[in-house]
């Protein structure tokens, strides 16, 4: 069979059109397996440490959360523009600028969705571990005290966090991609400016 012989598919008609369904499987299997990796983590780390450092992989999670929120932020709000000066003259880090401000529905999906939504399930579930810990001991009436202050915490600071963090996305979202950019300039593999 030669490359003649190929049959053409049928452009897909109404809004499936607008779904890119090759992204769509890569970033459910790529969540699945981050999730897995994050979960596996945060329990080994969980199991072995005291309620301090719990305290504290809780906080890593949440501000996980939000740091790629913020990125997800940026990079649907950036345009290309400010980056193109900068690629032509081979700054470090400015194509990589570039490409996350032309794949910003993808960048989105992986940061905001992907990490973003994986940070807050961990964090809920790490959440109940230390709940689990601390009220081990506790009566049911302090227990549920302690139950509602550590989740309510928990949505307090990741809400107020990524509403923070979406004005500052927004407001230096230049300065936010170009600095993912010059860490992304340092990955093995090269990013194609035209896609």
């Amino acid at each position: 069979m030669d490359g003649t012989d190929k049959r053409k598919r049928k452009p897909r008609q109404g809004i499936w059109r607008l779904v890119n369904f090759r992204w769509v499987i890569t970033i459910t299997v790529l969540s699945l397996l981050i999730s897995m990796s994050l979960s596996y983590l945060s329990t080994e780390a969980l199991a072995n440490v005291g309620n301090l450092a719990a305290f504290l992989i809780l906080f890593i999670f949440i501000a996980l959360g939000i740091l790629f929120d913020i990125i997800g932020v940026a990079a649907t709000s950036a345009t290309e523009k400010e980056f193109h000066s900068m690629a032509a003259k081979k700054v470090k880090g400015a194509k990589e600028a570039v490409w996350l401000t032309r794949n910003a529905e993808k960048v989105s999906s992986f940061c905001n969705d992907v990490v973003g939504d994986i940070s807050g399930i961990i964090s809920g579930a790490t959440g109940a571990v230390i709940i689990a810990r601390v009220t081990g001991g506790l009566g049911p009436a302090p227990a549920v005290v302690v139950s509602l202050t550590v989740t309510g915490c928990i949505a307090a600071m990741t809400i107020g966090g990524k509403a923070a963090g979406k004005a500052l996305g927004i407001g230096f979202n230049g300065t936010i991609l170009f600095a993912v950019g010059r860490l992304l300039s340092i990955l093995p593999f090269s990013f194609d400016k035209k896609k």
